[in-house]
């Protein structure tokens, strides 16, 4: 399926929402250090359920070793400066979605990484800042597998 990839998330019920939705749309998470939270913490347990033991998750050092552990997939980031709709992005099972964490985004050393059409946003309302973490995440993720038929259903 796809690989959803957090950057630094801060707040854990956001990250225990995404384990959710991970483990209903057979996504692999990745999450990237520092975390805001303890992974093993009572929030992100609350918000992820039981699921968490029906996710794939893997947890990385920093950056570098997670674009090591995707092993070259194609990676899109989704920010509120980017220059294409997800909507019109066209996903392929194995594409890794990134996201920035809650209070930062994603910082331009890593967007520098990303090719500019694939540097994605989700429309909004003119004068507002962003959409919460784990309902941007369910947006793009639902999209991409829309996209792929619902394959592995």
């Amino acid at each position: 399926m796809f690989h959803i990839v957090l950057l630094q998330p801060q707040i854990p019920p956001n990250t225990g929402n995404i384990i959710r939705l991970c483990a209903n749309t057979g996504c692999t998470l990745h999450l990237v250090k520092p975390l805001g939270f303890e992974l093993s913490g009572r929030a992100v347990r609350r918000a992820g359920l039981d699921y968490a033991q029906l996710a794939q998750l893997s947890v990385h050092a920093d950056f570098p070793a997670c674009l090591a552990a995707l092993n070259g997939a194609r990676l899109f980031s989704i920010e509120t400066a980017g220059s294409h709709a997800y909507s019109a992005a066209a996903f392929t099972p194995g594409d890794g979605l990134l996201f920035g964490s809650e209070t930062q985004g994603l910082p331009g050393a890593v967007l520098e990484q990303i090719p500019r059409d694939r540097q994605l946003t989700i429309p909004m309302r003119a004068g507002n800042r962003s959409l919460n973490l784990s309902n941007a995440v369910a947006l793009v993720v639902y999209e991409a597998w829309r996209q792929n038929g619902f394959s592995a259903l």
